[in-house]
């Protein structure tokens, strides 16, 4: 019989200080590290390149090298698998019209300036895995910060243009897509030290970057967890 798969505490969308996240990479791989999680995915935005700050086409090298050699000293303190993403970030007045979508194992620049469709083909094209950020109902879209809708409001197309969909992000619930049993992840949209404590997902892979983009892009069904403060180590 074949060896089952360890099941890996995943981290799956988290914000550094290269966009708006509170924490740097490297205090962000410590935080994780010490908390005993096996992934971290870092997920920073890209934006519409007339809108300032974030990750952008020039600074993409810098950042994807600093991720890489966080990932390297991640593994070797902690254990710890790094997987360089990026939210795909597409704001729009009418939230119909807007969605986010975090791309996992992306290593190179994608540019949301062509609108969210050519934007998830070109990641998908590089090889990354895509998961819908809380892709709200239109009536909370309305009444979020965020105002992101267009997946809820579009679910057939929704279904062939991302791989996954966000059923917990932090302690929002998504019931739509347990309705309609997509697959799923829980994240934490990391921004804040207390995002650690949320709702997160359980891999069933290897710890390797190409094992973790493959689970996600299957049809797997994967268990979630929600993490408590007591199991940060001390």
């Amino acid at each position: 019989m074949g060896r089952k798969p360890p099941q890996l505490l995943a981290e799956l969308h988290a914000h550094t200080t290269w966009s708006d996240g509170a924490l740097t990479p490297r205090q962000l791989v410590d935080l994780y590290g010490r908390a005993g999680f096996d992934v971290l995915a870092i997920t920073d935005h890209v934006v519409r390149s007339d809108v300032d700050g974030h990750v952008r086409a020039e600074n993409y090298g810098e950042y994807l090298a600093e991720l890489d050699a966080e990932a390297e000293r991640a593994r070797a303190r902690y254990g710890l698998l790094v997987v360089p993403g990026l939210e795909l970030t597409v704001d729009d007045p009418d939230p119909r019209c807007a969605g986010h979508a975090v791309a996992l194992g992306l290593r190179q620049f994608v540019s949301v300036d062509g609108g969210l469709d050519a934007a998830l083909a070109d990641a998908r094209s590089a090889g990354a895995a895509l998961v819908a950020a809380h892709p709200y109902p239109l009536a909370a879209a309305a009444s979020s910060h965020r105002g992101t809708a267009r997946f809820a409001e579009e679910p057939e197309w929704a279904a062939g243009a991302v791989d996954r969909f966000e059923l917990f992000n932090r302690d929002d619930r998504f019931a739509w897509v347990a309705a309609r049993k997509l697959p799923w992840v829980a994240t934490g949209d990391f921004h804040l030290p207390e995002h650690l404590f949320t709702w997160k997902t359980l891999l069933p892979c290897e710890r390797d970057e190409q094992a973790v983009v493959e689970a996600l892009r299957s049809r797997a069904r994967f268990p979630l967890l929600r993490v408590e403060t007591s199991r940060v180590a001390a």
